[in-house]
């Protein structure tokens, strides 16, 4: 079978369009971190809310068919934060994989982590604008500060998280 052949193949922590989904796809507001040791835990907003807070101004919901909206002001833990609070310090990986409840993810490597973008750091976000957001509005989001004109890397209500 050539290449031409071989039927596509869709992954959807690749960058990619994503239809936009206004509702959320799951009432279950917890996700699921799965760490390089493959054990897995259900997370809260509780549990982030336990962690450092950090907040990041200037940021946009770019959301596919929905425009841009912002700036915001985003509060949470910041990506980094969140993994090395539920790893050894001595666990190796190279990237982390953030899924949503409905499907759409993206991949986020050490590297993005340890030196972020000025604009800010990644951030699991579970406030906006100093207040705690609501289920419709992704109530644990994945915010991308340098973001500000695709959707390609925010993810709304994060479901699972993967460290590889």
């Amino acid at each position: 079978m050539s290449p031409a052949d071989t039927p596509h193949v869709h992954d959807p922590l690749q960058p990619h369009a994503h239809d936009p989904n206004p509702e959320p796809p799951s009432p279950d507001p917890s996700f699921v971190f799965i760490g390089p040791n493959e054990e897995d835990a259900r997370i809260t907003v509780a549990d982030l809310q336990r962690l450092p807070l950090t907040s990041i101004p200037n940021c946009y919901i770019v959301s596919t068919g929905h425009g841009t909206s912002g700036p915001f002001t985003f509060g949470g833990v910041t990506l980094l934060d969140f993994i090395q609070s539920q790893i050894p310090p001595t666990a190796q990986w190279s990237q982390v994989e953030v899924i949503s409840a409905d499907g759409f993810g993206n991949r986020v490597s050490i590297e993005e982590l340890l030196e972020p973008d000025p604009a800010g750091p990644t951030l699991l976000s579970y406030m906006m604008d100093g207040q705690a957001m609501t289920r419709q509005q992704g109530l644990i989001r994945m915010i991308v500060p340098s973001e500000k004109d695709d959707a390609l890397r925010q993810v709304k209500w994060v479901g699972k998280i993967v460290v590889k």
